[in-house]
């Protein structure tokens, strides 16, 4: 079929080629132009669709992934979105470890695509045995054909990126984009957009956006992996308490920390003045870059990207009792 013309031989056919909009009302009191790459426009209404496809067909080239096997994968609930889309196409089993923190439209989005879901505690040690990256660990072993994506260290997470995610900011910008902004959990998706952009001009600024709770801003600032900076933390999709290899520091230029109470508002403000319905960690990147507003000057392009839909938080931020439980509006 003919996909210039937007048509696909199947759902996987419309990963990618997301529109970049610009932002009005929430940014007026910039210097400068600010647009948003909005992700949701994915089949899997996020960015990690993108990376998800890749690693699985990666794991195909390289016959760690064989016809009828298993796919097992610990997520937050995107990446396994787009994984369980790829395992229907593609007739793999899928088996997602999330922990106790994710939504439960999440996880009920993904048992209807078929996968099978363990949900483990959050407050625990990566290397615990109940965490949700042993679990997985532990299921990879005991499955026979099957393939554990492993999205923090898996590289085809960040080439996923490279190739498309971030010449397609290049393009849509013509060039002219002079910082890019995105929420850090796996790091792919700032480390191959950022190698990209960076080939093409190394003057671009990196600008992660991390949580409290996570170990990203120190490390970067100060190269010291400080597990006091750990503690538990409800923005979902971003930050770490563990350094992935798909996040490369030396590409990036600042990381920026946003509170759980400002990601959840600005989310809220970004559907009330833009008309964009997002999720938790889209709200933290454009409170990060409100925060780093000084920095910017006229004719800067900075270009935000938001990772996912709304429609997984409705029981979270975008439900006033969640909220007021919260202590985050009265």
């Amino acid at each position: 079929m003919n996909k210039a013309k937007n048509v696909h031989d199947n759902i996987l056919g419309a990963i990618g080629n997301t529109p970049i909009i610009k932002l009005n009302k929430i940014v007026e009191d910039f210097p400068c132009d600010v647009y948003a790459k909005v992700e949701y426009f994915n089949p899997g209404h996020s960015v990690k669709d993108r990376m998800a496809l890749q690693m699985i067909e990666d794991a195909e080239d390289e016959e760690k992934l064989k016809p009828g096997g298993t796919i097992i994968e610990c997520t937050s609930g995107n990446t396994g979105m787009g994984l369980a889309l790829a395992a229907i196409i593609k007739g793999y089993k899928l088996i997602c470890t999330t922990n106790c923190k994710q939504s439960k439209e999440k996880v009920d989005m993904l048992r209807a695509l078929g996968a099978v879901v363990h949900v483990c505690p959050t407050a625990v040690a990566p290397d615990h045995p109940e965490s949700y990256y042993s679990v997985a660990e532990k299921l990879n072993t005991e499955i026979e054909n099957s393939f554990w994506c492993n999205q923090y260290d898996n590289l085809s997470n960040g080439k996923a990126h490279y190739l498309s995610t971030g010449p397609e900011i290049w393009d849509q910008t013509d060039g002219k984009i002079t910082h890019f902004v995105v929420g850090v959990g796996t790091g792919g998706t700032i480390s191959g957009v950022a190698k990209y952009l960076k080939e093409k001009n190394p003057n671009i600024k990196i600008w992660g956006i991390d949580s409290y709770g996570s170990v990203f801003k120190k490390y970067l600032d100060t190269g010291e992996f400080d597990e006091n900076e750990i503690y538990s933390y409800l923005t979902e999709g971003i930050g770490e308490d563990i350094i992935p290899e798909n996040v490369k520091f030396d590409l990036i230029d600042h990381f920026e920390k946003v509170t759980d109470k400002d990601g959840a508002l600005a989310a809220r403000e970004l559907a009330s003045k833009e008309g964009l319905f997002l999720g938790y960690s889209c709200g933290s990147a454009i409170q990060g870059l409100r925060q780093l507003k000084s920095e910017l000057k006229p004719g800067d392009m900075p270009v935000v990207l938001f990772h996912d839909h709304g429609s997984r938080y409705v029981g979270k931020i975008y439900n006033d009792e969640w909220m007021r439980e919260q202590g985050f509006i009265s």
